[in-house]
């Protein structure tokens, strides 16, 4: 397993490479120092797993950089791990496609959990941007025989009161969560389930065996 690891600062690399070296026995860590070192790594490697990437690095700016490595190398699955924690930006870069947005200040053992399940085909969306206490799991479960995307067990409790026919309120109330918690796993489930609306997404959740009566 080849993880590109992308930050430019050396003592949080030396930090964070010990988390690395737990996802399996034959992890190869390839550091970058900033944007276009993470560039000529991602070119001189075609076999990356998956690339952890900072936010903020010296050679391009923020979310523009993200956005040009995603661009430049479309088959890579890309990860964030950064201490900035705006709201709009993570919003937009799980929208654009990243497979999760990791907070510098989570423990390691979220830092790792995170990456299992992004690894595992699935998304992980920060509980900053959840607002929810209770969704602290990160187990991936594979929505369809076949498909190589994943949901979280709180994803997929959505997904079944979705298939029920239930609203954004009435879901919400019956998972004792906001209502823009829903919203917010409906947008990951739609994009992980590769759907355009709620009537796609309902139409899968029943193929899946997840519509009826409790």
């Amino acid at each position: 397993m080849r993880i590109l690891f992308a930050d430019d600062h050396p003592l949080f690399r030396e930090g964070v490479k010990p988390v690395l070296l737990k996802l399996a026995p034959d992890v190869e860590i390839i550091e970058a120092k900033d944007y276009p070192a993470a560039f000529e790594a991602a070119r001189q490697h075609q076999d990356i797993d998956l690339a952890l990437l900072d936010l903020y690095m010296p050679g391009m700016p923020g979310i523009d950089g993200i956005a040009r490595f995603r661009a430049s190398f479309p088959h890579l699955p890309v990860a964030v791990l950064s201490a900035a924690d705006e709201r709009e930006n993570i919003q937009r870069l799980l929208g654009d496609g990243v497979l999760g947005y990791i907070s510098k200040a989570s423990p390691s053992d979220v830092i790792l959990n995170a990456l299992k399940l992004m690894l595992a085909g699935g998304v992980y969306v920060p509980p900053s941007l959840l607002d929810d206490a209770r969704d602290g799991g990160t187990r991936p479960i594979a929505p369809e025989a076949g498909r190589h995307e994943a949901l979280t067990r709180r994803q997929v409790e959505v997904l079944r009161e979705l298939a029920k026919g239930l609203n954004n309120r009435q879901i919400a109330h019956n998972l004792n969560v906001t209502e823009g918690t829903v919203k917010i796993h409906l947008a990951t489930i739609f994009r992980v389930l590769n759907v355009n609306s709620r009537t796609e997404a309902l139409l899968l959740a029943q193929k899946m065996g997840l519509g009826g009566k409790d």
